[in-house]
């Protein structure tokens, strides 16, 4: 906590769960993700992306550590991606 020098008393900080340990949210993102292409994908994950941006920001998570965990939270999608198709390679 953060101590406030006009009062004396410890001004309360906020931690966030982060974007990226939120399996289901991951994982239903690079699911729907999956299933657009071109244009519609971009819409998506630009929708997306905001939207949750827009979360942490109204739950008052300052900005840089808000892009940092929009950021994250790409990469594990990212790699949701990948071990959704990773299993299709198997089987084909």
């Amino acid at each position: 906590m953060k101590n406030d020098a006009m009062t004396g008393q410890a001004a309360p900080s906020i931690a966030f769960f982060p974007l990226a340990s939120r399996r289901d949210l991951v994982r239903r993102s690079a699911v729907e993700l999956d299933q657009c292409h071109g244009p519609a994908a971009v819409d998506y994950w630009r929708t997306t992306c905001r939207a949750l941006g827009n979360e942490l920001l109204a739950l008052g998570c300052p900005e840089e550590e808000m892009r940092a965990e929009i950021m994250d939270f790409q990469a594990a999608v990212q790699m949701e991606l990948m071990w959704l198709h990773r299993g299709e390679e198997a089987l084909g």
